[in-house]
């Protein structure tokens, strides 16, 4: 069976949203399915309808996390010793070549990345070419838009 990586917080983030899918999410679907029967014949209730839909959802995204965290590699980065080199969990601080322009990335889990907040996925264009390396180094990141080269300012890990 295959394992998917994934940080202590991002495996935290996860068991959290099924906690809460469990706990408040389901119970308050079973009431208002509930509700909306006793309003009389299904066969023409949409909020029933939607209610059952609701449920339909909840429950694939609880078997979803499960399997997910079942798979689960966690690595907890605050334990982890490389040294210089980039390794899953690294915070890693880069240069464009072309532009001078500074971008921060932490190399997280597929589930668990959002560039938004800078996470990017173990399995990322740009996170495969920064595996491995160390500060110093120039990585060629081969991207939609053409290759963009990147020196790697600094790495850190932050637990």
């Amino acid at each position: 069976m295959k394992r998917n990586p994934i940080t202590l917080r991002g495996a935290e983030m996860l068991r959290a949203e099924l906690k809460r899918l469990k706990s408040e999410d389901r119970p308050n679907i079973i009431k208002a399915i509930a509700e909306a029967r006793s309003h009389g014949d299904l066969s023409e209730n949409a909020e029933y309808h939607a209610a059952r839909e609701q449920q339909g959802f909840i429950e694939g995204r609880i078997a979803e996390l499960e399997a997910k965290l079942s798979t689960a590699e966690i690595i907890d980065v605050a334990q982890l010793t490389p040294g210089d080199k980039v390794v899953f969990g690294a915070t890693v601080d880069l240069e464009a070549e072309e532009d001078g322009k500074r971008v921060t990335y932490t190399i997280v889990g597929d589930d668990e990345a959002d560039i938004r907040a800078s996470r990017i996925a173990i399995t990322s264009p740009i996170a495969r070419a920064l595996i491995g390396k160390s500060e110093g180094d120039v990585v060629d990141v081969t991207a939609p838009g053409g290759v963009r080269s990147y020196e790697i300012v600094a790495v850190r890990y932050e637990g």
